[in-house]
């Protein structure tokens, strides 16, 4: 069966994984999951991520971090979809929590935050938002 969205699909392992208190999920890999992963490390709502081969396919698995027992992302939405884009220039880019979260956008020069779109002046597709 093929995935229509593997990218909600990311996001739904992630929050069932906190749900149920687990300390690592993993996903089939791919480059656009393994960019949004490295995002989610510098911005600091997961421990560490890794690629391992799981029967010659690669696999990640993305330690997620936990503060006093509750886990740090509280919030992982998934905004542009594959039935309805959302794009947004380089003024429209979403503020989320006035800055306490992030909005995760694909710009031409890739993956990256809200804030690092504003700073180079770039607008692009909002994939997600992170709180």
């Amino acid at each position: 069966m093929s995935m229509t969205d593997p990218i909600a699909d990311m996001f739904t392992r992630i929050r069932n994984a906190q749900l149920t208190g687990k300390r690592v999920v993993s996903m089939p890999s791919s480059r656009v999951k393994l960019a949004l992963a490295t995002l989610l490390k510098d911005e600091g709502y997961v421990t560490d991520y890794q690629v391992r081969s799981n029967e010659g396919k690669p696999e990640l698995e993305i330690a997620l971090k936990y503060y006093e027992g509750k886990p740090v992302i509280e919030r992982l939405e998934r905004v542009s979809r594959s039935g309805l884009r959302v794009y947004r220039g380089k003024n429209e880019l979403p503020k989320v929590l006035n800055g306490l979260g992030v909005s995760i956008v694909s710009t031409s020069s890739g993956i990256m935050t809200d804030a690092h779109a504003r700073q180079k002046g770039l607008g692009g597709e909002v994939i997600g938002i992170v709180a």
